[in-house]
């Protein structure tokens, strides 16, 4: 396919790239991450990037200059309401987002749109950019079921609900020239759901070079989670599990993120005996993260319904052995018996088992583990993302990246057992 004659022909030119997104930062979710780091990684390469996203506060729409990922873009807020059942979650205007999405098109006049999720700001975005004969791209990292719990939708009327969402995502990515999402088996997912073909697995990729990783025998045994503190995310079954090991492994809980569930955790911590082994850390800085994954004995992900799950990704870049739930796209991280291993959602014996397993293991094999996590997350460096990336939005034909094997340097350095 040649260039799309808009975009010039030619891969030298910088593009002027829209970015939509329903979510964006400062919030705190994996769609949210990959918008910024694929906008910041597209100014890096020289590109125009715009993000347009909800406000963080009940005002006017503003347009301002924001650092995200360490790069500086424009950024055009829309005023937006808080979605009250959800703890932190805003959404633009609905009945204004065509008006607005038509503004920022006719100002930016960008080559191409790239949307990530078809709620609201997407779908004005998308049929506004179709309007005026703009390339659009659609990134899908929506799932319905984890939208769920934050909706009066119960019993019966669920299902209707959730299959009218994914009727609603058809007609939104089906407007674009090229749909994406960031694993095989979401691909495959979408496909079923909306119909649509072609999908594209495209990782969401991360700086694998940014991340440590220690592969000298540990001081203490410690399970790290990182991610939203909600219902999807099933850490009620990782708090159950870790009380079921042997205490003689003396094993303590690092929980970095926040949400709705805390409390309700925190207390069956208590209820568990474990509250002096269970620190809910919350929202943390970059460089606490960092140094708690590569001082962790294992990364437990019980989450069931990860289209990707950038906090395994992470855990796999410092070096971690990864025990997960044998869910939706976590196998396609979690190579059970290479990196770590699986266990069947709601299976809280065979959870600990493999807890086990891990914190018991030869140092040797521990290793093995290590390196095997190292190895697989090399094919998703976020360079490989961003090249795909950028082909696509020049119109041109893309292959979807291998993201299994390959592999990143390792910085070996010994730790102060002491902390």
């Amino acid at each position: 396919m040649p260039d799309d004659p808009q975009l010039g022909g030619s891969a030298d030119r910088p593009l002027r790239i829209v970015i939509g997104c329903d979510t964006f930062g400062p919030d705190v979710n994996g769609a949210a991450k990959f918008a910024e780091r694929l906008a910041a990684g597209m100014v890096e390469r020289g590109h125009e990037v715009h993000v347009v996203a909800p406000g963080a506060e009940n005002g006017p729409n503003v347009v301002r200059t924001e650092v995200h990922e360490g790069q500086a873009m424009t950024v055009h807020r829309l005023r937006s309401w808080r979605w009250r059942p959800h703890p932190w979650l805003r959404y633009a205007l609905p009945w204004r987002i065509e008006q607005n999405a038509a503004h920022v098109l006719d100002t930016v006049k960008p080559d191409v749109v790239h949307f990530q999720s078809h709620i609201v700001v997407g779908r004005g975005l998308a049929r506004q950019a179709v309007a005026r004969g703009i390339r659009l791209i659609g990134t899908n990292h929506f799932m319905p079921d984890n939208a769920m719990q934050f909706t009066p939708f119960i019993g019966p009327l669920r299902e209707p609900v959730i299959r009218a969402l994914w009727r609603a995502a058809g007609r939104t990515f089906g407007l674009a020239a090229e749909v994406t999402t960031p694993t095989l088996k979401a691909a495959q997912y979408l496909e079923r759901y909306t119909e649509l073909d072609k999908v594209h697995a495209i990782s969401c990729g991360l700086h694998v070079d940014h991340y440590t990783a220690d592969l000298t025998p540990r001081a203490e045994n410690v399970v790290l989670f990182l991610g939203r503190v909600e219902a999807e995310k099933h850490i009620d079954e990782l708090l159950r599990a870790v009380a079921l090991l042997d205490p003689a492994l003396t094993t303590r809980v690092v929980i970095i993120g926040d949400g709705e569930q805390r409390g309700a955790l925190e207390k069956l911590a208590r209820d568990l005996g474990l509250a002096d082994r269970v620190l809910f850390a919350g929202y943390t800085t970059d460089e606490y993260l960092r140094e708690q994954l590569t001082r962790a004995s294992v990364f437990a992900m019980p989450s069931r319904a990860e289209l990707q799950s950038i906090a395994t990704m992470e855990a796999m870049a410092s070096g971690l052995p990864v025990v997960g739930a044998n869910a939706m796209a976590l196998p396609h991280l979690i190579h059970d018996g290479e990196n770590g291993f699986l266990y069947e959602p709601g299976d809280i014996q065979g959870f600990a088992d493999r807890l086990t397993q891990v914190l018991t293991m030869p140092h040797d094999e521990r290793v093995a583990l290590q390196r095997d996590s190292l190895r697989i997350v090399g094919g998703h460096d976020i360079r490989r993302t961003l090249d795909t990336f950028e082909a696509l939005y020049r119109g041109r034909p893309v292959s979807d990246p291998v993201v299994d094997t390959g592999v990143i340097g390792v910085v070996e350095r010994d730790v102060d057992p002491a902390g």
